[in-house]
């Protein structure tokens, strides 16, 4: 898979900070409970929910990706995930942990981390190695998938708009994303991103297309921060969008 949770538009749609950083004092505890409809082609095509809990010092969430509609009656898929860590000026994942069941596979995976670096990775039924694959020891400041959905998607301060920059990690492959350019766009903003694949993949899929350009849509929510209302790309299977409920 491109990104554990959700390949197939998810991987140019994520964005946090990254690395490992010293816990910052506790405030408050926000909670955020976030549902977006995935469209491809103009079609809804899925479900992306994430329930996450941060208070400053730690942070969970556990996810959803699922195809609905038309496309869930054709081909059933169903990724669960759930991750908590540290969080103080960057988050810091300790345990991520996904379940997957689609037409071609029911597995389990595990990332657990020390001090940032990913140190246990395990996959039931095992994964087949890959001479492309990138070893979970060289992945120091890198965070899981669903981290990256969380940080992204949950409600930010104004000043944070357009302000991610994360490198990620699957267990077997690499990528970056970068949001920028922060625009006016009425009472919202609207960010730039770059969804990037570095290492892991196979040369076709980096021929395929290793770049991804996205445009992401902020409105502001009644307490005056910024909420994600929508993500837009083109992906190698046309034109997708994640669209708040």
């Amino acid at each position: 898979m491109v990104l554990r949770i959700g390949a197939m538009l998810t991987a140019p749609l994520l964005a946090a900070v990254m690395g490992l950083g010293l816990a910052a004092p506790a405030m408050s505890e926000q909670k955020d409970a976030i549902v977006f409809d995935v469209e491809l082609k103009g079609i809804r095509a899925g479900r992306l929910a994430i329930n996450g809990v941060s208070d400053g010092a730690r942070y969970s969430a556990n996810g959803v990706l699922e195809t609905t509609g038309l496309v869930g009656a054709i081909r059933k898929i169903r990724y669960e995930a759930a991750v908590y860590g540290a969080e103080g000026s960057r988050f810091t994942p300790v345990k991520y942990t996904e379940k997957a069941d689609t037409p071609k596979r029911q597995s389990t995976f595990e990332m657990s981390y020390k001090s940032g670096t990913p140190v246990k990775v395990v996959q039931t039924p095992e994964r087949k190695p890959r001479a492309t694959d990138v070893a979970p020891s060289t992945q120091s400041g890198t965070i899981d998938p669903l981290t990256a959905l969380y940080a992204v998607l949950r409600d930010v301060d104004r000043d944070q708009a357009c302000k991610f920059n994360a490198t990620m990690f699957d267990g077997a492959r690499r990528t970056q994303v970068a949001l920028s350019a922060p625009q006016q766009s009425g009472d919202g903003v609207v960010c730039a991103g770059e969804y990037r694949r570095i290492a892991g993949f196979s040369e076709k899929d980096m021929a395929e297309k290793s770049r991804m350009k996205f445009t992401l849509t902020y409105a502001p929510t009644r307490d005056g921060r910024l909420q994600v209302q929508e993500i837009s790309t083109d992906t190698i299977y046309g034109k997708g969008r994640l669209k708040r409920r």
